[in-house]
């Protein structure tokens, strides 16, 4: 391994950033993580932030920057353009976009945009995570990336054909905080254990019903004023009933011809979508999210010349 960084790999999200830095071989030589992420950025400078970082971790001057994430959508430092799929996920890298008028090669890769006219839909941040998922060049793969937008990404043969975005995260924030269910969940619901009953439970409910879960959302509520259900118990069915119906829809829409669904994921969420696509009778092979976005940067950064092929 050298000693000697050749490029600076950048995810910058919505509230945080994280920074590497990567020799001509590929390796990680140092890693940096803050919470300014575009929010923050927006206010202080995306140049000042990102200079910042790299001072502290010594980097050369003129050390070119590869970035994916927020920072390149239109509220970010410079819009890069989407690219429109079906595309490969090696043409998606290589058409990074150049920020002008700054001392170094500084470059943000694009995201991707779905134009059907039934299912209009846009990605970013998450083709870099599907370039280091080690997904194989030839065949049909199904990519589950869970979040606060969880996407499906159908790739053939190396290229993205196609992809939905179910936005699970955010609906279990907003029913928890804004609807009638606060009422039975709480103030501050705390994480689901996979291995939690009411969360197995009411996914299997919402897989066996085909993702129809509205009409079983105020079964929460009920449960609370007739069962005695807890908080955390109620936060644990609204979570199940969501993951399960997310799982439901996305795999009636894409799993015909996947052999086996690639779980893109970190944190709690890994165990948490491992033990409900488990529950689905679904094959998963696991990668870390914060590893695949790591690197998924280094190949961009090879498909920009920041660093040579291998």
């Amino acid at each position: 391994m050298s000693n000697v960084p050749s490029v600076a790999a950048v995810d910058w999200g919505t509230t945080r950033l994280r920074v590497w830095l990567v020799d001509g071989a590929g390796n990680v030589l140092a890693e940096r993580r803050g919470d300014d992420g575009l929010i923050t950025a927006r206010v202080a400078g995306f140049s000042t932030i990102l200079e910042g970082h790299l001072t502290a971790m010594d980097a050369p001057e003129t050390m070119p920057v590869i970035i994916c994430g927020m920072a390149g959508s239109r509220q970010g430092w410079l819009e890069a353009p989407y690219v429109s799929v079906p595309a490969p996920i090696g043409a998606i890298l290589a058409g990074a976009a150049r920020i002008p008028g700054q001392r170094r090669d500084i470059r943000i890769v694009p995201g991707l945009a779905q134009h059907q006219a039934d299912a209009p839909d846009v990605m970013r941040g998450e083709e870099t995570q599907l370039a280091g998922a080690g997904l194989p060049a030839k065949g049909r793969h199904l990519v589950c990336m869970p979040g606060t937008h969880s996407k499906w990404v159908l790739v053939e043969d190396g290229a993205v054909a196609g992809f939905g975005t179910w936005p699970t995260g955010e609906l279990f924030s907003v029913l928890a905080a804004h609807s009638i269910l606060r009422h039975s969940l709480g103030e501050q619901p705390r994480p689901v254990a996979p291995g939690n009953p009411y969360f197995q439970r009411w996914c299997e409910i919402a897989l066996a019903e085909g993702g129809d879960v509205t009409s079983r959302l105020f079964s929460i509520r009920a449960a609370g004023l007739l069962q005695d259900l807890k908080a955390d118990d109620a936060a644990a069915c609204l979570s199940g009933l969501l993951v399960g119906g997310e799982i439901a829809s996305a795999s009636r829409r894409y799993r015909k011809g996947a052999a086996s669904i690639v779980l893109v994921a970190s944190g709690g969420l890994g165990p948490l979508y491992t033990g409900a696509l488990g529950l689905a009778g679904l094959a998963v092979r696991a990668v870390d999210a914060d590893e695949a976005v790591r690197a998924g940067l280094i190949e961009a950064a090879r498909e920009n010349g920041m660093i040579a092929q291998t």
